[in-house]
């Protein structure tokens, strides 16, 4: 069984402390430092190497948790840092993984949900906790759905049409003979498409459509 050695980077003593005998307690873990701020932590990531970092993001002396995990991430790309925090926010959580951090959790969840945190983000993956992931997923669905709609509307009507019957599996010559237009100017509206929304396969297109709700195939 791997050791996995971690750090401990938090302002109060007694958080710490508390921290130290539960992961001390698991067959795998072992605290093998701490910070109480963001300075101490960088001098102490540069000299022990841990495997993962719990860092707390409220901190004195002027340096945060998230410039302390951008600058320990980048000046080490090995060692893993998971925000342990009780910002249960979102714009907390994502300032934090884009700093650097493979995982957040709260400070409020359960001491086996940290070890499982802290052996996942060990392991390589990223590990947030519930509430987390879903304002990940939810951030994402909504971008995605902003910039899906976005680039639909720059599509001619004619195009949208195009899109629609080429996305149900229609060959050029059909839609060509459907719309009364040259099989030529059906492949000038395909490649218009595929540029203005950024595509380079028909399996792409398709999947645009399917985002976009376009294939309703009762008509």
């Amino acid at each position: 069984m791997n050791n996995i050695r971690v750090m401990l980077v938090d302002d109060h003593a007694v958080v710490r402390n508390g921290l130290q005998m539960l992961l001390n307690a698991q067959p795998d873990i072992t605290v093998i430092g701490e910070a109480a701020d963001g300075n101490e932590a960088i001098i102490a990531a540069i000299n022990l190497k841990p495997d993962v970092i719990l860092m707390d993001l409220s901190m004195p002396n002027g340096r945060d948790g998230f410039s302390t995990t951008a600058e320990i991430t980048q000046s080490d790309p090995d060692i893993k840092v998971l925000i342990l925090t009780m910002h249960d926010d979102e714009q907390y959580l994502f300032r934090g993984l884009k700093s650097g951090a493979s995982g957040y959790i709260l400070k409020s969840s359960p001491g086996s949900e940290l070890v499982k945190a802290i052996r996942q983000v060990y392991q390589g993956q990223a590990y947030l906790h519930p509430s987390a992931a879903k304002k990940v997923i939810d951030g994402y669905l909504q971008s995605s759905a902003h910039d899906i709609t976005d680039a639909f509307d720059l599509l001619s009507e004619r195009e949208k049409e195009i899109l629609s019957l080429v996305a149900k599996g229609y060959t050029n010559k059909e839609v060509a003979d459907l719309l009364a237009i040259s099989t030529k100017t059906v492949e000038n509206h395909k490649a218009n498409i595929m540029e203005k929304l950024g595509l380079s396969t028909r399996r792409d297109l398709i999947r645009f459509a399917v985002k976009r709700g376009l294939l309703d195939f009762d008509d």
